[in-house]
């Protein structure tokens, strides 16, 4: 998975969330363990969460612009990626 200080990436959080879910799925962990289990999918739903807002958000920008290219402030350059 990521490295320390860096936030997965949408699969990464996504493959985590799901190998989390599993886990508590299987009634295996003790009480602590779950508690635990359920912080760390809370910490990968958030940042699913914030990466499909991020792609919501270039998404709309591109099609409110003709053609999906044109960009007029820094503001846009920075939802959808692009330093000058």
């Amino acid at each position: 998975m990521a490295g320390k200080g860096k936030e997965p990436s949408f699969e990464e959080a996504l493959k985590g969330l799901e190998a989390v879910v599993e886990r508590l799925e299987s009634g295996e962990p003790p009480l602590e363990e779950s508690i635990r289990l359920f912080e760390e999918g809370m910490r990968f739903s958030e940042t699913c969460r914030k990466r499909l807002d991020e792609a919501d958000r270039k998404i709309e920008l591109l099609l409110r612009k003709p053609g999906g290219v044109s960009r007029e402030t820094a503001e846009e350059d920075e939802i959808l990626g692009k330093e000058e």
